[in-house]
């Protein structure tokens, strides 16, 4: 009965052992109210300082041509009107083939991109290979030193003669050097060698090893290369002002900086049977300006909160052993 009676106070002992602990921990880890103000007051200041924007560029295209004309930009339009985005519903045939070529663009780079990265990122995080140390410093290199916009072109135009096609808008921004760093970094603490060892006494080739092992376990760093890849590839208009000549494989960013450039691209593709002249007129130019940025916006900010949850955990993944 003593023997009994004995465990019992001892497992009790170590149960208020463990809650004392876990009060000292949260004690420790506790955020005084004062810190937890100044923090929430940070974030925000710095969620208006990002959201702020994109609000001014939507005011500023449901105002009227008139009201911009005479008073400026303004917070909050003296007249509003819906002229710039009933002007783009009358283009809607040149914007929706803009926006068709963004959205291919973006979804074929960004798969080709994750692929890539991923597959060097892998080769590079095991120390069994060979070439490991001298592709780290191709990889490196150029995160510090770039040939240049005119090695590119001469690549890309006049050896791979890529030009007008869609692979000029995919393969440059396909892979970079911080991106396969970040999947190198990610697979080396993630991934432990004994996996990988076990795998290939089973028989299992590097392909199967990656597909079926790694790949499922490794959501968190293919969400985070994806987003940065989804970013460059929407906001891109660089490429196409490179090598693109035709119309049709212009994008919506592309479309935009052209026509912050030139609004005679507009004037000179009327839809309506107006005279140029006429056009010109009833063309609301700045507040046009203003609804593409806003229709630019949207959809990659739709996009967004899918990948937070692995955007995040991509980030910090490492970050804390134990």
């Amino acid at each position: 009965m003593s023997t009994f009676s004995e465990k019992r106070a001892a497992r009790r002992a170590e149960k208020r052992l463990e809650i004392e602990e876990a009060e000292a921990g949260f004690k420790l880890n506790k955020i005084k109210p004062v810190t937890n103000g100044v923090f929430n007051a940070m974030f925000a200041v710095l969620s208006f300082v990002c959201i702020f924007p994109f609000f001014f560029v939507l005011m500023l295209s449901v105002s009227s041509e008139q009201s911009l004309r005479t008073n400026g930009y303004a917070l909050i339009p003296e007249e509003f009107s819906l002229a710039a985005y009933q002007f783009l519903w009358n283009e809607r045939e040149m914007i929706f083939t803009s926006l068709l070529v963004s959205i291919v663009v973006t979804v074929l780079g960004t798969v080709i991109g994750v692929l890539l990265t991923t597959m060097m990122g892998y080769v590079l995080s095991r120390p069994q290979f060979k070439l490991r140390g001298f592709l780290q410093w191709v990889v490196f290199i150029p995160m510090i030193f770039t040939g240049g916009m005119v090695a590119n072109y001469v690549v890309i135009a006049n050896m791979l003669h890529l030009n007008d096609t869609i692979w000029c808008l995919t393969l440059p921004l396909a892979v970079s050097s911080w991106n396969v760093t970040i999947s190198k970094t990610f697979f080396r603490q993630t991934i432990p060698d004994s996996i990988i060892e076990s795998a290939k006494i089973d028989g299992a080739s590097q392909l199967t090893i990656f597909s079926r092992i790694v790949v499922p376990i490794s959501k968190p760093v293919f969400a985070t290369v994806a987003l940065f890849l989804t970013f460059g590839y929407w906001n891109d208009w660089l490429q196409a002002a490179l090598y693109i000549t035709k119309d049709n494989l212009r994008g919506l960013q592309p479309l935009l900086n052209q026509i912050m450039g030139q609004l005679q691209y507009l004037a000179n593709n009327p839809s309506a049977g107006l005279s140029l002249q006429q056009y010109k007129a009833s063309m609301p130019s700045e507040s046009v300006r203003m609804a593409i940025a806003a229709i630019i916006v949207i959809p990659i900010a739709c996009a967004y909160p899918f990948f937070q949850k692995y955007f995040i955990s991509g980030l910090t993944v490492g970050a804390v052993k134990g």
